[in-house]
Order: C-alpha cells, then structure tokens, then sequence
C-alpha cells in the first residue's frame, strides 16, 4: 500500500510517498502552505531524516529506497548517484565512466531528469565536466542552494564588490 505525506522545509513543500518496501518519490510540490499531518509510520524516518538534513544536522540518509520497475539503466545511475558523498560533486561523464559507457553521458542525465527521490538520491550533485551547473527539474537556482547548503564554502553566494 502507498503512503503519502507532506514534509514543509526551506526549499518548499515536499511530499513523499513509500511503504514497507521503503520510499518511492521525495518530489517538491507547489503547496502553499504545506499540509500539517501526522506521518505514517512507514515514513518517519525519511520526514526526519530530510529534516536533519535541511539542518546540516545530517550527511548521510539511511533509508530503504523502493526503485519499482525503473529501467536497469536508470538504477544503475542512480546507484552512482547514491555513492557521491555529501558536499562534493561529480560530472555526468563521470558516471557514465563508471558505468562502463562514457558514451552515455545523455543517458545519465536523462536518468538524473527522471530521479523521482530528490536530495535522497543526490542528482543535485552531478554537474558538467566543466564545473558548470546543467539542469535541474527544480531550476538551476534550486541546485546551487542545495549544493551550497551541503558545501558552503565551494558553493556559497558571491559577494558584491561595491
């Protein structure tokens, strides 16, 4: 059975869905304000844990994940993803290196596209070879304030110069 619920955090409403087999979707949605409920059992720990995480108080997410019928492909790259630590990034070319076919560098960011676990799965953290931030299903924006918060030394806002 599918379980749902809203998580309020400083990067929006976020609802999550799972159940026994682990968590299936962290999507941000466009909920204002984000529903006040009573968590089901069966997420708790994720509603924690990204609440921990959205307070530097948490690196490392200790969840079962519920992938479904996602493509091997797919879940291959996000294995990947899932290995990249906290404050750090990597490059689509990167993973598709480790994956054995760095032709497939459009493939690994179609799979990023297609992430339905954000933040748990870490596609916020792959960025171009160049050190460019490329897409983001939530805007460019979105992925500088998560990598920032993860690493605010590397990925800090710029100052003004006057």
């Amino acid at each position: 059975m599918l379980l749902q619920t809203y998580l309020s955090s400083p990067f929006g409403c976020f609802e999550i869905k799972g159940s026994k087999l682990g968590i299936s979707s962290v999507k941000k949605v466009q909920k204002d304000p984000c529903p006040e409920q009573t968590h089901p059992e069966e997420l708790q720990d994720c509603v924690q844990q990204l609440r921990e995480y959205f307070n530097r108080e948490r690196s490392v997410f200790e969840l079962k994940l519920d992938f479904g019928d996602t493509p091997d492909f797919t879940v291959a790259v996000w294995n990947e993803l899932l290995k990249i630590p906290y404050g750090h990034t990597t490059s689509y070319l990167a993973i598709a290196k480790a994956l054995n076919n760095p032709e497939s560098v459009r493939a690994v960011g179609q799979a990023n596209a297609n992430n339905n676990i954000a933040i748990i799965v870490p596609c916020h953290r792959c960025i171009a070879s160049s050190g460019d931030l490329h897409g983001y299903f939530y805007g460019l924006d979105m992925k500088r304030a998560l990598l920032e918060l993860e690493n605010p030394l590397s990925f800090g806002r710029q100052g003004s110069l006057f």
